[in-house]
């Protein structure tokens, strides 16, 4: 199976939409999602007797999205956004690590069903906890990410948000912070 085919399209008035398709093995359905970037997307689901069947609707929605306009965009396009949490030890304690799984869950269905991008890594530095996610529209999804923090009880009073281009990872620019701060680092 090749895994997830995802794909964006500017209409005329700019607005960039998505569609993205699937199969998910355990349902044996292939799934279609799409909508508009930021939005809550639509799904629709088609049951299918393997996975060879689902290979050929894959493929055939591949070609109609290219019909449509759409196309990937390329990593080198996007745009890093990390989610840091603040936290009160050196290397993190077993409720870090839990606030790490639950915040990476969260945030991989949060921005997937936005069409926001991706969660890529955790990792845990001095005091912080860094959850790199690759985004298409900044200012998207440093919003989707604040939404999902407070509506999973996130630690949003420890949240800081950076973002810096795919192409220039050393150069985070602050996009939000619970407290008052001018810089952002890793």
């Amino acid at each position: 199976m090749s895994g997830i085919v995802r794909v964006y399209k500017r209409d005329e008035e700019g607005t960039l939409h998505f569609r993205e398709a699937w199969f998910d093995e355990d349902y044996n359905q292939f799934l279609m999602n799409y909508g508009v970037v930021g939005h809550q997307s639509k799904t629709e689901e088609t049951d299918v007797p393997d996975a060879g069947a689902a290979e050929g609707l894959l493929d055939a929605f591949a070609v109609q999205c290219a019909e449509d306009g759409y196309a990937e965009i390329p990593e080198e396009e996007q745009f890093w956004v990390v989610a840091q949490f603040a936290l009160k030890t050196r290397e993190g304690t077993d409720r870090d690590r839990y606030l790490e799984e639950k915040a990476t869950d969260a945030l991989i269905s949060h921005l997937a069903w936005r069409g926001l991008g991706t969660v890529e890594r955790a990792e845990f530095t001095d005091y912080k906890l860094n959850i790199f996610c690759l985004c298409p529209d900044v200012n998207k999804a440093v919003s989707a990410i604040k939404v999902c923090s407070r509506g999973e009880d996130l630690d949003f009073t420890k949240l800081s948000i950076g973002a810096a281009p795919h192409s220039d990872p050393q150069n985070f620019k602050l996009k939000h912070s619970a407290k008052p701060a001018n810089t952002f680092s890793l």
